[in-house]
């Protein structure tokens, strides 16, 4: 089996709704048109990409990472995870891990101090998951719905 992680392009936005369809939202998605203009917009930003996890060429996962630039910190850049999805038939099989372990490696490389992600209260076997990879609770996530 061949598998790979690689930036996603404008042509892979049905496949990443494909993915969040199944794995995040309920099968409740934005049509290609509305997605494609936020895939736009997202790429207008400094460092924040939309990554696509593929097994024999197919679609299986994605996520979105950020690298921010900070003056706290003496000036070193933090990464943020966000809407990590891997297809509910192929959850348990290292897809997740993997894909990670590559956000792990980018944020590294560009010399950030810390990545985070925050996760559902609900997501009991995400936060597992997470946990697995070494991820450790720290503070409190607060939000307040706007919409």
């Amino acid at each position: 089996m061949n598998f790979s992680i690689r930036q996603a392009t404008i042509d892979d936005v049905a496949s990443i709704l494909n993915i969040y369809a199944a794995a995040l939202d309920n099968n409740k998605i934005l049509t290609i048109e509305e997605a494609e203009k936020i895939f736009i917009k997202q790429s207008q930003y400094p460092d924040y990409h939309v990554f696509l996890a593929e097994l024999d060429n197919e679609a299986v996962g994605t996520f979105a990472l950020m690298v921010m630039e900070n003056m706290a910190h003496m000036g070193t850049p933090s990464a943020v995870v966000e809407d990590v999805g891997v297809l509910p038939g192929l959850q348990g099989k290292g897809i997740g891990k993997k894909m990670m372990e590559f956000a792990l490696n980018y944020a590294k490389e560009k010399g950030c101090y810390k990545m985070s992600l925050s996760s559902n209260l609900r997501r009991e076997q995400a936060h597992q998951f997470y946990e697995s990879l070494g991820f450790k609770k720290h503070g409190f996530s607060f939000l307040m719905e706007l919409a």
